[in-house]
């Protein structure tokens, strides 16, 4: 493998936040990152160059207008799979092969990971509020489910039953009782074993086998066969985040969970091969943002050196090294100060604190989807088996979205019950903003229970 060129951003340079913030914005929704074969297919289908945000737009539109037809169609124009009305959906009978067929070891550790999550989910679930004032009043603020919830899995570049650990057990915790799982039709994903296999372990019977925009659309809209949701969740490529963004409004999403990112914030203590392997595990998603930040200079060189060495060795090597030149930078800050600036200013996916004094530098970071403290807290904690959800704000959102988490599967509403006392303790407040906003009907509502 050739040496790798990976960005350096320096803070004695002039321009050092301006590469930063051009850094972020390759990544973002509005650079819609594309691979060239993805351009190409997207040329073929439509017949000419087209954005993502145009593409996932007239797929949308057309399952809204011709559903289940328009699914098939762009699955095969898309993924190449010929499928109908019947072989969309995964028999109850291949899901239960495949989990008689599984490893009995994986099978354990899916039981295990899914024991952490649960209890961890369970564990921060909202309860009702009640406040009451005896005679007058009682104000609750009550939580129910969401009735059915869709879940997206990838299934590109591979396959990953993570994902169905990190979105059913949360909503399975908030008490969903209907959750449909659209699996792309590929090796990776609705014809992977071991993804079936999991399926079956979580009590998943509703699988089909769609991806993409049209998967997100067909939950969505409702198509034959597929019945609406109420939210979708999961991540996936720059086409299914940007369906989530479209079909917003009817129905909740979870968060904007584009491609992947880590910030590795740094000092002199940090082992230098610890952070590059931190980097790569994120890189080898391609595309993917890996980025260290430091304050201590001789580290840039020890961890581009241990990069080389890593990526030498590491199975999807190229891949994780084109997404390091083309999406990561080693970064100089000044001091501790402005490296916890620069992080928030980028608000990562995932942020790992590789310092001493790592708790207090944590204390300080604002925005982040995921914090990982110490030497001895790699990411890939959060990504299988620790139990929070690794689905995480990126793109900079994690300024004002959170992770997923089963109370994102849960709705409130207040609930009010006054007494004829009650009601004549707030009657005049109410009389008197009514009449300020013109309403004088609301004012009037009152005034007859009080006659």
């Amino acid at each position: 493998m050739t040496s790798l060129s990976m960005r350096r951003i320096l803070h004695r340079s002039a321009d050092a936040a301006v590469q930063l913030s051009e850094l972020r914005r390759k990544l973002s929704l509005q650079a819609e990152v594309v691979t060239p074969r993805g351009h190409a297919l997207t040329e073929k289908v439509f017949g000419q160059a087209l954005n993502p945000a145009q593409v996932v737009e007239r797929i949308c539109a057309d399952v809204r207008a011709r559903g289940l037809k328009a699914v098939l169609h762009y699955t095969e124009k898309l993924d190449g799979a010929r499928l109908d009305a019947r072989s969309i959906r995964v028999p109850a009978k291949e899901l239960a092969q495949a989990h008689k067929k599984a490893d009995r070891d994986f099978l354990e550790a899916l039981r295990r990971v899914r024991h952490n999550i649960m209890s961890f989910q369970l564990g921060l679930l909202h309860s009702d509020a009640i406040l009451k004032a005896s005679g007058k009043y009682e104000v609750r603020l009550r939580y129910r489910p969401m009735k059915r919830v869709g879940v997206c899995v990838p299934g590109g570049a591979a396959a990953y039953p993570s994902t169905l650990l990190m979105t059913v057990c949360p909503a399975r915790a908030a008490g969903v009782k209907e959750i449909a799982v659209v699996l792309p039709p590929t090796p990776n994903g609705a014809y992977n074993s071991d993804l079936l296999a999991a399926c079956k372990e979580l009590g998943i019977t509703e699988v089909y086998r769609v991806g993409g925009a049209q998967a997100v659309a067909a939950l969505a809209f409702g198509v034959e066969g597929i019945p609406a949701v109420d939210m979708i969740v999961g991540p996936g490529n720059i086409f299914v985040t940007l369906a989530k963004k479209y079909v917003f409004g009817t129905v909740a999403i979870d968060c904007l969970a584009g491609p992947s990112e880590i910030v590795v914030l740094a000092d002199a203590g940090a082992k230098a091969d610890h952070v590059a392997a931190d980097l790569i595990a994120q890189a080898e998603h391609d595309p993917a943002a890996s980025i260290l930040i430091t304050w201590h200079e001789p580290l840039l060189d020890l961890v581009q050196k241990a990069l080389e060495r890593q990526l030498a060795k590491a199975s999807r090597g190229p891949q994780a090294k084109a997404s390091l030149e083309n999406f990561g930078a080693l970064v100089l800050a000044r001091d501790a100060a402005q490296a916890l600036q620069w992080t928030n200013e980028i608000g990562p996916e995932h942020l790992h604190i590789q310092t001493e004094a790592a708790e207090a530098l944590a204390d300080k970071i604002e925005n982040a989807g995921a914090i990982f403290i110490g030497p001895h807290s790699p990411v890939a904690l959060g990504d299988y088996a620790a139990g929070p959800s690794h689905v995480l704000p990126t793109g900079g959102t994690a300024r004002f979205a959170s992770g997923l988490s089963a109370n994102d599967f849960l709705r409130r509403s207040s609930v009010l019950h006054f007494t004829a006392q009650g009601l004549a303790g707030l009657a005049d407040d109410v009389r008197t903003l009514a009449q300020k906003e013109g309403l004088t009907a609301h004012a009037a509502s009152v005034d007859v229970r009080l006659q």
